[in-house]
């Protein structure tokens, strides 16, 4: 459903990044059903696949996060990009908004964000995390990371912490926009951070992270852009007779053929 929204919204190039044991069958399942103009790539993310100088003593299996599954594309990307999760679904509209703010010639510099609203992002089955954004005059500010939001008699609360929330905070749901340079300096960030490591074995290395430490270092913005759009995703097994439900109401809807391709 996000390559099929993407390309509905303009974009024509799909790079899927995945383990080993899914590229041939992706390979296969996609090219017969996307339209013969969408150029796809299927990227393994391999954690022996590090940047030169990453000297690691480390029989490691485990990819090493979604920061390293992004520098994995960087050599099947040629231009300005976004990114998502293949296991949320975003909304038609939050892939119109991305490819309108990535082709606006005046946007040559920042980074962009869509962002969906807290209310819009829970599980009636249970607590979930989210990176709450700080946001002024359309900037992120800062991602708070509140690891258990629940909601109760209309209240919406992080249990961890105590904290209350509000409906209509903003969350990043990690749908970014990032410029091209920024496979340069991911490079050099994954050395650093595999040199800092406390657990070789389990830590990972995340995106939100590199992109924070990426805009400060370059003074850059980030813009947040609203996704217009209702999100849902598999936070736990329930979740997922909910995602069928809401898929086919779609379908029924007609805002999505049956089958998509």
């Amino acid at each position: 459903y996000s390559i099929y929204d993407a390309v509905r919204a303009g974009f024509n190039h799909i790079v899927l990044i995945t383990r080993k044991e899914n590229k041939e069958y992706l390979e296969e399942y996609l090219n017969k059903r996307l339209p013969k103009h969408i150029k796809i790539n299927i990227v393994v993310q391999e954690a022996t696949n590090l940047p030169e100088g990453c000297n690691i003593n480390s029989k490691r299996v485990k990819p090493w996060g979604t920061a390293h599954a992004i520098w994995c594309a960087k050599n099947y990307v040629s231009g300005d990009f976004a990114i998502i999760n293949a296991d949320d679904f975003y909304g038609n509209n939050s892939f119109k908004n991305a490819f309108q703010y990535m082709t606006r010639k005046e946007n040559n510099k920042n980074f962009g964000l869509v962002c969906y609203k807290l209310s819009e992002t829970l599980s009636e089955f249970g607590s979930v995390s989210r990176g709450v954004c700080k946001v002024e005059n359309d900037k992120l500010i800062s991602i708070h990371e509140f690891l258990k939001i629940e909601q109760e008699n209309n209240i919406i609360f992080d249990s961890n912490t105590g904290k209350k929330l509000q409906e209509d905070d903003l969350v990043s749901m990690n749908f970014w926009i990032c410029k091209n340079d920024f496979f340069i300096f991911l490079e050099n960030y994954i050395i650093q951070c595999m040199r800092d490591l406390k657990n070789i074995e389990k830590d990972e290395i995340y995106l939100p992270f590199a992109i924070k430490e990426y805009s400060e270092l370059n003074n850059l913005e980030i813009d947040i852009l609203r996704s217009l759009s209702k999100w849902f995703g598999i936070t736990y097994i329930e979740d997922k007779k909910e995602s069928i439900k809401k898929l086919r109401e779609l379908t029924e809807n007609k805002l999505y053929p049956s089958p998509l391709w």
